[in-house]
């Protein structure tokens, strides 16, 4: 089976991918690898003994010198295809400059729709995993209008409030 050409953009982020889906590697940690051996793709180079010299759990050190972790992020970046979602990294031009600001910001966002309307402004929905129906169709409704206004709407895509708000993105309400 021959392998395709992969752009330098897929490949950081299939890299910060893996570093996300380590085991016992949190955001922090994987940008401070990265840091340590100069880029994303550099980690992926050290030998198991490099990586458990900087700390990082032996959990953590074995799934990245085994390729195990850019093995489950060849498996997600393939399920992320199928569900026409598109995956950016936090090396990415198009991640969100003020997120990268923040404390701990993510190494991947998973994308449905128009990536460039990462810039635009936009409205986080928050909240918990067990909504009443009150709650939930109330979500649906602020979502539905503050992105008639031109808001991005903005979720986690867990199960809860945050699922009729990211419904109402993709079903705008009619107008009465």
């Amino acid at each position: 089976m021959s392998e395709t050409a992969v752009s330098p953009a897929t490949t950081h982020t299939l890299e910060w991918l893996a570093l996300s889906l380590t085991p016992g590697l949190g955001p922090t940690k994987a940008r401070k690898l990265a840091e340590h051996f100069g880029s994303s793709e550099a980690v992926f180079r050290a030998s198991l003994t490099e990586l458990e010299s900087t700390g990082t759990k032996a959990v953590s050190a074995q799934s990245l010198a085994t390729a195990k972790s850019m093995e489950l992020a060849r498996e997600e970046m393939a399920r992320a295809a199928d569900a026409c979602v598109t995956l950016v990294s936090v090396a990415d031009t198009t991640y969100p400059p003020r997120l990268k600001q923040i404390y701990d910001p993510p190494a991947i966002l998973y994308v449905r729709g128009d990536v460039a309307i990462l810039t635009r402004p936009g409205i986080a929905v928050v909240g918990t995993r067990h909504p009443s129906p009150y709650g939930s169709g109330m979500a649906e409704r602020l979502a539905c209008d503050l992105a008639a206004q031109g808001l991005v709407i903005i979720t986690g895509m867990a199960r809860g409030v945050d699922t009729p708000a990211t419904a109402a993105r993709f079903r705008p309400r009619a107008k009465r």
